[in-house]
């Protein structure tokens, strides 16, 4: 699914840099989707430390993901690095 990373108000160095972008964002989507059917169902920053990325990266990939039907929410809470509440994410297979 086509997910647009720029508005339509946005300049057309905003469209350029968010075309650039499609193939990190895939590239992240891939690595994201790996390490939870390797590591089973985590947080936000289970995800980020497995997957060695950056927890905003994980924070925008997930919910495009879940729309794509790749990724869901478990219903339960894992706590963060800062020990706080976030939700819990699997891998649909």
């Amino acid at each position: 699914m086509e997910h647009y990373r720029a508005r339509n108000t946005d300049p057309i160095t905003s469209w350029q840099a968010a075309d650039e972008a499609k193939s990190l964002a895939k590239a992240h989507a891939a690595v994201i989707l790996k390490t939870l059917m390797e590591q089973g169902p985590l947080g936000k920053d289970g995800i980020a430390f497995f997957a060695v990325l950056d927890g905003n990266q994980i924070a925008r990939r997930l919910p495009e993901m879940q729309r794509d039907g790749l990724v869901g929410l478990t219903g339960k809470t894992v706590k963060s690095m800062a020990k706080r509440a976030e939700r819990e994410w699997y891998a649909i297979s």
